[in-house]
């Protein structure tokens, strides 16, 4: 696509800066640069209440296809436009998004697959910034390998729905969201990716949900295990027995303007960690100095790569591509982060005081969280067999 910005897309940028400058004040300014991988615990509160914020403005829904006005939001942007907020929404560093899975998945999702009602029940509480949602797809067991979900549902004759039992692992933010959508089993004696259905469950279900967080090395806790004993489904998305295609339309999704919010946040990173190099002298190691150009060229591949892929929905292996860039991208610039500082970065700012809990620093939090980055989310390996199988045709991996 021509990917260029005209007036028209300068005059949005205006609106876009000059709304978030105005808004980023009081309360939200003490949570600029808060949240985002590895940091998703802070401010909570304070973000939940930016969403609410962000959806009075009307920049939420920016992307839907057709429905940012008949949710409540503004009318849908132009793609250049998007782009625009994204860039100007990073840039300033305003707080990390705790409605992005709502918004980038579960909505869109809900426009391609879901009925008028369910479209005109759930996609206004996101627009307005009023629901948090999260994924409830992998299992223990089936991660990666999304078709082999044991977890179960079967049909409420008193109330209607479903209730579903089962365990759901790494479900990011579970512990704040007000709903999950769920991949369950609604046939029972099915296999792999037969007899799924797409479910709409609410959270808030003493005795029937029970959230764990996950401590991670980090010493955060984004993601969480879920486990549900008779939880009540209130709605199926794409009609009972369809969750695979509907699961896997939402996957394709997971690009777009996006990733280019991401790498924005990746290219912050990178600066922080050139000028710690340039601070302790590493620049002077050819290797490293060489390792940190790479660096700078690979976040220019994969920015472009987006922007060649934003216009397209008929690539399938589009998302693997990304996921492959950036997770491993990502994981390189966490062992940059360390290696430049040489030992002192094995060792944190910590209060040897008896009893002190042991604190690690920006850069050691960024080492540690990217040791996830081509795991979660699918890993390197999946990613490459869909290459492999769906884009080059090569023979299925035996099973």
């Amino acid at each position: 696509m021509d990917f260029t910005f005209g007036p028209d897309d300068a005059t949005f940028r205006e609106e876009a800066r000059a709304w978030l400058e105005a808004h980023l004040v009081d309360e939200y300014a003490a949570a600029i640069g808060a949240g985002g991988p590895g940091s998703e615990h802070e401010g909570i509160a304070v973000r939940r209440a930016w969403e609410r914020e962000l959806g009075r403005g009307g920049w939420i829904g920016l992307g839907w296809e057709d429905g940012g006005e008949a949710a409540g939001g503004r009318r849908r942007a132009t793609l250049t436009q998007q782009v625009v907020w994204a860039e100007e929404y990073a840039r300033l560093r305003a707080p990390a998004r705790v409605g992005h899975i709502g918004e980038n998945l579960l909505a869109p999702t809900l426009i391609a697959y879901g009925s008028k009602e369910q479209r005109h029940r759930f996609l206004p509480p996101i627009a307005h910034g009023e629901a948090l949602w999260c994924q409830g797809y992998s299992e223990p067991g089936a991660g990666s390998d999304l078709a082999g979900v044991r977890t179960a549902a079967v049909r409420d004759p008193e109330r209607g729905g479903y209730r579903v039992t089962g365990q759901k692992v790494w479900t990011s933010l579970a512990q704040d969201a007000d709903w999950c959508f769920v991949l369950a089993r609604t046939e029972a004696g099915s296999r792999r990716h037969h007899g799924l259905s797409f479910l709409l469950v609410p959270m808030d279900q003493p005795g029937r949900i029970e959230v764990r967080p996950i401590r991670q090395m980090s010493g955060t806790s984004e993601f969480n295990e879920v486990f549900l004993d008779g939880a009540r489904a209130e709605e199926v998305v794409g009609g009972e027995g369809n969750g695979w295609t509907v699961a896997m339309g939402l996957l394709a999704l997971e690009r777009g303007v996006s990733t280019l919010v991401q790498q924005i946040g990746f290219a912050a990173e990178l600066d922080r960690v050139v000028r710690a190099a340039v601070d302790s002298g590493a620049t002077g190691d050819p290797v490293l100095r060489e390792r940190l150009v790479r660096q700078w060229a690979e976040l220019r591949t994969m920015r472009w790569n987006a922007l060649r892929t934003l216009g397209t929905t008929t690539d399938p292996g589009a998302p693997s591509v990304a996921k492959l860039l950036w997770g491993g991208w990502h994981k390189r610039l966490g062992e940059l982060a360390v290696e430049i500082r040489g030992a002192a970065g094995a060792v944190g700012p910590h209060d040897w005081s008896p009893g002190a809990p042991y604190e690690i620093d920006e850069a050691q939090r960024l080492f540690l969280f990217t040791r996830s980055d081509t795991i979660y989310g699918g890993s390197d390996e999946i990613q490459r067999n869909i290459i492999a199988e769906r884009v080059l045709g090569l023979p299925r991996e035996p099973r």
